[in-house]
């Protein structure tokens, strides 16, 4: 008779242990983590105690998660004010910044928009260098923040001497009806942004910023959208 032909027997007739209780004092087994044979009793115990230090490792887990979704939300809403107490594009791309690598710890930030109503001011921030066709076109096609270890050549530029030393990037369209910017984060760890990470804080920083944006009024998309054409 094979093992599992016996397995399917004892759970269709529970009532055989009745029967034969003493064989539940009697049966040895081999103690999963020392060299002895146990009760089946015992045996019971072990299995109870590591499905009971699995469950806790689970709720430590869910824990250390549920704790740090709590800081990152905090510091989205510090960033959220920021942006609301802004009344000017410098002042509101300055706090962002500051933001950025202050309270999250990323020190490599590039920002660039397109789509901008002229303004001499304006032209003097390195956000408005002008962007090649092919990098905003990529970015309209763009169904969500990219995370992982490659960019683009002319991205990889905009970092300048810092390029050798970053290992991972975060690539943030901004948008609303239309795509009008990128945010792109850079980092020397490799696993800070890696491919197959969440994007919904990513998405939601992408929603403040571009809200910000278009509240100052700094835009005239509809008048220059037809300028890039739709993937």
């Amino acid at each position: 008779m094979k093992p599992e032909n016996v397995a399917h027997y004892l759970r269709k007739n529970p009532q055989f242990f009745v029967e034969y209780a003493e064989m539940l004092a009697d049966v040895r087994i081999p103690h999963p983590y020392e060299n002895r044979v146990i009760s089946i009793n015992e045996r019971q115990m072990v299995s109870l105690r590591e499905k009971n230090r699995l469950l806790q490792e689970k709720l430590h887990e869910l824990i250390s998660i549920g704790e740090n979704n709590d800081m990152i939300g905090e510091k989205m809403h510090q960033l959220s004010v920021a942006l609301m107490e802004s009344n000017s594009l410098e002042e509101m791309l300055n706090r962002l910044n500051d933001s950025l690598r202050e309270n999250f710890s990323i020190q490599q930030v590039i920002v660039r928009l397109w789509f901008l109503k002229d303004s001499p001011d304006n032209q003097q921030r390195p956000e408005f260098t002008p962007v090649s066709e092919a990098v905003r076109t990529a970015v309209e096609s763009m169904a969500k923040p990219y995370c992982g270890p490659h960019l683009t050549d002319e991205i990889k530029q905009w970092f300048g001497d810092e390029t050798p030393q970053l290992q991972s990037f975060s690539l943030i369209p901004l948008r609303r009806k239309h795509t009008f910017g990128l945010l792109v984060m850079g980092s020397p760890e490799l696993e800070r942004f890696y491919p197959d990470m969440g994007t919904l804080y990513l998405e939601r920083l992408s929603e403040l910023i571009a809200g910000a944006l278009i509240r100052l009024g700094c835009w005239n998309i509809e008048a220059q959208v037809h300028e890039l054409p739709r993937s």
